[in-house]
């Protein structure tokens, strides 16, 4: 480890020198690419350099273990202590890092929210989650967009597809995907008893044009008017786009728009990231069997989360986890979920490197 920092250490210092010459501040492509590289290893050069000093300090502080006063030399054991946790801790720190990067972490994603078992309460908690995620993103800054969707007529949904562009989407949220399950007494109950319903999530990378090639002879594009509520809600031109993906039968419809030209833009966007999972799926699974179905059928037996309003709780069946937070977890305070579990997969990872 310590000889695969040094290297990296010392392509930082290329790169910084590299930076600062006029050729390759004169060449933005060239000087973006090696100021992205650059960023990429300065969490891991800082990281070293600050435990190498730590264990400088510690060479120093060992050297005075021997001095005859007494009191010097309780002080001194209390910073050899100090020290060896701090090192230990730093060195922690660098086997993370030095963890291989999922490529996709740095995309923005599509969040794909449907509804499953449960009738209208499970569209009723599918806009619970998707208000939970868009609340999230304006929390970090980040963008949404809806792609697409299907309500219901008591105002949830049947399903939602929305873009969230940001900083390390991908890496935060890549873990949200698979049955998410309520429990609580819906607005359709007459007799006050609870209900268990379950929505599906589905977390894909955004794929631009250059992560998926797409000819036009494999898709078949139908044109529609779109439905609505009624009233000025209903389209009177045929803007609705449906794109099927003939190789795989992949169908993605969009009517939000106006616009035919908008609402095939914004399918093509959905397709391009289903194909992209599809096909990182297909990759992971040749490696291993561990992967299963993203989301699976949406039957409540799937679950990955239960979310238990009578009790306020929160469980992230997983990792075990627990919380009594359910309101301000569903105001978007995911954080204190998607720690601990990136804390998990990645002691997860670390055992098995």
């Amino acid at each position: 480890m310590i000889a695969k920092i040094k290297e990296i250490d010392e392509r930082y210092r290329r790169l910084e020198e590299d930076l600062a010459r006029p050729e390759v501040l004169s060449d933005r492509k060239r000087y973006q690419k090696l100021l992205k590289e650059h960023s990429d290893l300065e969490p891991i050069v800082n990281t070293f350099r600050r435990c190498e000093a730590f264990q400088r300090e510690l060479a120093n502080s060992r050297s005075l273990l021997d001095d005859p006063d007494p009191e010097v030399r309780k002080l001194v054991r209390e910073e050899v202590d100090s020290l060896k946790e701090k090192i230990a801790e730093m060195e922690r720190e660098l086997q993370i890092l030095l963890l291989p990067s999922d490529p996709n972490d740095e995309k923005n994603i599509i969040l794909e929210i449907r509804a499953g078992t449960g009738g209208e309460e499970a569209g009723l908690f599918a806009a619970d989650l998707f208000k939970m995620y868009a609340r999230y993103a304006e929390l970090k800054g980040w963008k949404t967009e809806i792609l697409s969707r299907h309500e219901t007529g008591m105002g949830g949904f049947k399903e939602v597809i929305f873009l969230i562009a940001g900083d390390k989407v991908y890496s935060r949220l890549k873990r949200e995907s698979g049955v998410h399950r309520v429990q609580r007494v819906p607005e359709t109950e007459a007799q006050g008893r609870i209900h268990t319903s379950a929505v599906t999530v589905a977390v894909l990378p955004e794929a631009e044009e250059v992560d998926v090639m797409i000819n036009a002879e494999d898709l078949r594009i139908d044109v529609y008017r779109s439905s609505g509520c009624g009233g000025q809600h209903v389209n009177v031109t045929d803007s609705a786009v449906r794109i099927t993906h003939l190789p795989t039968g992949l169908v993605v419809t969009c009517q939000d728009e106006k616009s035919q030209h908008k609402n095939k833009a914004k399918a093509m966007k959905v397709l391009r990231s289903r194909l992209l999972d599809r096909e990182i799926s297909e990759q992971q699974a040749k490696i291993s069997e561990e992967r299963k179905s993203m989301v699976g059928s949406g039957d409540r037996s799937e679950k990955i989360r239960t979310y238990n309003f009578p009790q306020g709780r929160v469980t992230d069946h997983r990792i075990g986890l627990t919380l009594y937070r359910l309101e301000v977890i569903l105001q978007g305070n995911l954080d204190m979920i998607l720690d601990p579990l990136i804390t998990y997969y990645q002691a997860e990872a670390l055992k098995a490197a």
